[in-house]
């Protein structure tokens, strides 16, 4: 209260508190960004108070940091220390999935809120090890985004950033200022990077991409290429990967493209020789098929033979870890310097199933045999085992298991997957001369096995109970559909409970 010129005493109006919320995952730089706009804000003669609210680990949640701003004056402001529904005007998500979970947080409201957001996507856990094709939808998300705020800003800000050679804080940090949401001229943004001595030069050139993006400046031609795949090998396989491609061009037209990238995901994982009874099988399968049915058959198999003949064993991991293709992908992503040492931890969490699978096929069916030794390598190998490969002996280590490539078509889990494959493709095959769907639908059953380990496991319990389903239904004209939607149910949750109930309901009518 104050007293005016009559001498009765008036209301002050507090200033209007400006309420920004980020959301960020590890490594995104949400902490820089909140440094920045807190430093911007006092160098404007602002009030500011900052805080956080740390998420869970393993992209289970993100970090929300949150501030408070008004103008400075002789009264001190009362800010609230986390972020409220329906109470943000700015809401900044450095992740697709971050705008969805910032809407559904009711941080997002159309009559006040400006959303800026990355739509790129840094995929989560769950999402990876999902049954299937896991990643949510991201134009389910723009949708409601552009329904629930007021103002909307999407750009892909991660690859704006690091094609300048930048973090994503920079870039949206840039579209903050382009929005005019904050009371402050470009040159004020800019100055705040330039004080902060860090990675200046990259930062303010990703600064400008987020600010010219938000304006609809950005030239798409500019945009970085995705990199096009190809064959990992030596030298020396190359007169046996021209014999292996010219195969390759004696298959029809529609089948040629996906036994192409199959053979060169076979050839990767094992050699040429492993890519050329890759090929045997699509030809088998070239056989039984014909061009009236467009090849179906024939490229869901190339698909789907590639994947299983490819499984996830530990050789595959350890080889993919320490391919220098990875250590230089994770130097650019880190910004690392050419004279700054970079530390690399990797997690290994095998069962036993995978210890033993390592053995010769004969020693390892006789450990498997063995509750007792299965336990004691579960016990010996429960707690996981974190590998510094920035260290020479743990790096040795999975160079070493990377290059047991020969050896591997001995152990006893190349014989289970074999095994596997065999049967899988004479189950689906079977009906092939009276329900052609149904085979086609049997063979992309496969899709159901994915990943390394627990994942794995799952996928193979998944695919053991709709190949049951197809079994009880393949008599039925409509057997291509119901084995259609039990694998849509196998896909729905990683439990397994939308395809038990699926499967209660053929088991009521077969």
């Amino acid at each position: 209260m104050t007293e005016n010129l009559s001498g009765q005493m008036t209301k002050v109006q507090p200033a209007y508190i400006t309420k920004l919320a980020i959301m960020a995952v590890g490594g995104q730089g949400g902490g820089v960004l909140t440094g920045w706009i807190e430093k911007l804000a006092r160098a404007q003669g602002y009030s500011v108070q900052a805080t956080s609210v740390a998420g869970v680990a393993q992209r289970t949640g993100a970090t929300i940091y949150y501030l408070e701003m008004t103008p400075t004056s002789e009264k001190l402001p009362i800010f609230a220390l986390a972020p409220s529904s329906g109470d943000i005007d700015i809401l900044i998500a450095a992740e697709m999935m971050e705008v969805g979970r910032a809407i559904l947080r009711g941080f997002v409201t159309p009559d006040r809120t400006t959303l800026i957001g990355s739509t790129h996507r840094a995929l989560a856990v769950s999402e990876k090890s999902a049954p299937g094709n896991g990643i949510a939808n991201a134009d389910e998300v723009q949708a409601a985004a552009e329904i629930a705020a007021q103002r909307l800003i999407l750009a892909d800000m991660e690859g704006l950033a690091v094609a300048h050679g930048s973090n994503i804080s920079a870039s949206l940090f840039g579209a903050l200022a382009a929005s005019g949401a904050l009371p402050f001229a470009r040159s004020a943004f800019e100055s705040t990077i330039r004080e902060s001595g860090k990675g200046v030069g990259p930062s303010l050139q990703a600064f400008s991409a987020g600010f010219d993006a938000t304006l609809g400046l950005t030239d798409k031609d500019t945009a970085p290429q995705s990199a096009k795949l190809a064959v990992a090998g030596r030298t020396n396989f190359m007169p046996q990967w021209e014999i292996l491609r010219r195969r390759i061009d004696a298959l029809p037209d529609p089948l040629r493209p996906m036994a192409l990238v199959g053979l060169e995901k076979v050839v990767d994982f094992q050699d040429c020789s492993y890519g050329s009874l890759y090929l045997d099988r699509v030809e088998q399968m070239m056989a039984q098929d014909s061009a009236s049915h467009d090849w179906s058959l024939a490229i869901t198999a190339a698909k789907y033979i590639a994947n299983a003949m490819a499984y996830d064993d530990i050789i595959r991991v350890a080889d993919l870890k320490t391919r220098g293709s990875r250590f230089d992908r994770i130097r650019t992503e880190m910004a690392a310097c050419p004279d700054q040492v970079m530390q690399l931890t990797e997690y290994f969490h095998p069962r036993a199933e995978e210890i033993s699978g390592m053995l010769p096929r004969s020693l390892g069916a006789r450990v498997e045999s063995s509750p007792r030794i299965m336990a004691w390598l579960n016990r010996r190998f429960a707690a996981g085992r974190r590998l510094r490969t920035d260290s020479i002996p743990a790096f040795l280590l999975l160079y070493w298991l990377g290059g047991l490539r020969s050896y591997r078509l001995k152990t006893r889990r190349h014989s289970i997957e074999v095994a596997h494959l065999d049967a899988w493709l004479h189950q689906s095959l079977a009906p092939l001369a009276s329900n052609y769907e149904l085979s086609v639908e049997m063979l992309r059953c496969q899709r159901l096995i994915k990943g390394y380990s627990d994942t794995h496991s799952r996928g193979q319990s998944k695919f053991a109970s709709v190949m049951h389903g197809a079994s009880l239904v393949k008599d039925r004209k409509d057997a291509a559909e119901w084995v259609a939607r039990l694998h849509a149910a196998a896909l729905q949750d990683p439990e397994g409970k939308a395809l038990s109930g699926a499967l209660d309901t053929v088991r009521s009518f077969s």
